[in-house]
């Protein structure tokens, strides 16, 4: 257990294990291996440039060493990061720069597209040989602020505590996951996605390697390649990346791996079943959370018989320890077990909120005397044994490739376009039951599908895009007047 403290101790684990494993492989990035002891320089050279620098700062989300050891050596420093996409559309992350007012950026890359003077280039940093002991660091103090969709057409921010992240890794050590210095870990997510927390820093702790996932790469091919390539023993993964490798599980054997873990969308039965006969000597659990409550906060074990499931859907089992999990009704009182409702989530993980967004906060937290709780907007019921199965979403938001989504960030993107006239986005399901993007507009259509793709693009990352633009001249509406998204969805 990590120690009772004001002072975090994350900070020193890391410290710790930099020295303890210098010789030992610290990451695999495009194939090539860096050691515990080359990260340490880096991140020695990283702290000393930024140590007279304010509390928060950007960082670009590159897949190198240097972008890893910024983290570290933030961390080190008691600073706290906010990861800026390279790829996502400059505007969006000039409204994060803005919303968090970053002065320091940290870039790895041979130039930058940020105002240069207050951009540290940290590539071009000679390494230091020494590291300093790590500066103490309070629990309360943000480790890291990530921005997802948000409904106003902004993207809304959600800082995370040292203490939020070390309870989440007391919660990951509870589940009985041991990780080793000979462990191999995936690490496949973008670090604007708070599943890489998950992916890198458990390994990092345990002196473990962790092989990461090519950026402008398919992420299920690249998978795929790291698996058969090298043997990995854990993996985080998104359930999509199963779907994807259905047709070539026959060419895939893992028996090197260790713990398979799924999180960031509903993990369907008919993809884990012939996934356990490849990971034939793994354990293989179901993880689910939002950003709100720490990478992820409930866990169920997925045995070989008898999946507990509903419409398909792996249950997301039981809170974790730090976590306390409640099923409530419209008015927030906890419903009768095995009725339906929306899942709230309390406990050490639950973040302070959004970043000054005070009616947000209000809307998404609430108390009920004794804790803070958070709605997640799921809707599940808990079963007779406790295990909750995730039955839907209650408002608008989804999850494709793992990547949660505001539809009416893109509805309100898209508006803009069309100077504020209606525009509905519904989500239909593609091929290999993958969520897909239609965008629907109440218009004629006027040949002007590419150029709004066109305009989408200079606003909204890849994984928001539609994959199609649907043009209806009059929208059906319901009994309430109100635009029936249900009769469009199946109409198109």
């Amino acid at each position: 257990m990590i120690k009772e403290s004001q002072n975090a101790q994350l900070v020193a684990l890391l410290h710790d294990s930099l020295l303890a494993h210098t010789s030992q492989n610290a990451f695999c990035i495009d194939d090539k291996m860096w050691t515990y002891g080359q990260l340490m320089k880096r991140v020695a050279a990283i702290r000393c440039a930024v140590r007279e620098c304010e509390s928060i700062i950007g960082l670009v989300a590159n897949d190198d060493l240097n972008t890893y050891a910024s983290i570290l050596a933030l961390w080190m420093e008691g600073r706290c990061y906010v990861p800026l996409h390279p790829l996502q559309p400059l505007q969006r992350c000039n409204d994060i720069i803005s919303q968090v007012d970053i002065k320091t950026i940290l870039d790895s890359g041979e130039s930058t597209r940020y105002d240069s003077e207050g951009v540290i280039m940290t590539a071009q940093l000679p390494d230091a040989d020494k590291l300093d002991a790590p500066c103490e660091v309070d629990k309360d103090a943000p480790a890291y602020i990530l921005f997802t969709s948000g409904t106003t057409g902004r993207p809304k921010g959600v800082p995370v505590t040292f203490g939020n992240v070390e309870a989440f890794l007391e919660a990951f050590a509870q589940l009985g996951i041991s990780l080793l210095p000979e462990d191999r870990c995936l690490q496949m997510f973008d670090l604007t996605f708070d599943l890489s927390v998950g992916s890198y820093l458990p390994p990092l702790i345990a002196g473990a390697c962790v092989y990461t996932v090519r950026l402008s790469s398919i992420k299920w091919q690249e998978v795929f390649r790291l698996m058969d390539d090298y043997r990995l023993t854990v993996t985080l993964m998104v359930p999509s990346v199963i779907h994807y490798l259905r047709p070539y599980l026959s060419e895939l054997s893992a028996p090197d791996l260790r713990y398979s873990l799924f999180c960031g969308e509903a993990l369907m039965v008919d993809d884990v079943v012939p996934w356990k006969q490849v990971a034939s000597h793994a354990t293989v659990w179901n993880v689910y959370g939002p950003t709100e409550n720490t990478i992820y906060c409930t866990a169920y074990r997925v045995g070989s018989h008898d999946i507990k499931q509903h419409n398909g859907v792996v249950s997301i089992g039981k809170a974790m320890l730090h976590t306390h999990t409640m099923i409530v009704d419209s008015e927030h009182q906890k419903v009768v077990q095995g009725d339906t409702g929306e899942l709230c989530l309390a406990g050490d993980m639950l973040t302070p909120g959004y970043w000054n967004d005070d009616e947000k906060n209000r809307q998404a937290f609430f108390s009920d005397g004794k804790r803070r709780w958070y709605l997640t907007g799921d809707i599940c019921r808990e079963d007779e044994n406790g295990d909750i199965e995730y039955v839907g979403r209650s408002d608008s938001q989804v999850k494709i490739q793992g990547y949660r989504i505001e539809l009416s960030e893109i509805e309100s993107v898209a508006r803009r376009y069309y100077d504020q006239q209606t525009a509905v986005v519904a989500v239909v399901l593609g091929e290999q039951n993958n969520q897909t993007i239609n965008l629907v507009v109440e218009c004629n259509d006027d040949g002007s599908s590419e150029q709004l793709q066109d305009f989408l693009r200079q606003y909204l990352p890849a994984y928001m895009l539609p994959s199609r633009v649907v043009f209806m001249p009059v929208f059906p509406q319901n009994a309430n007047n109100k635009i029936d998204r249900k009769r469009i969805k199946e109409s198109i």
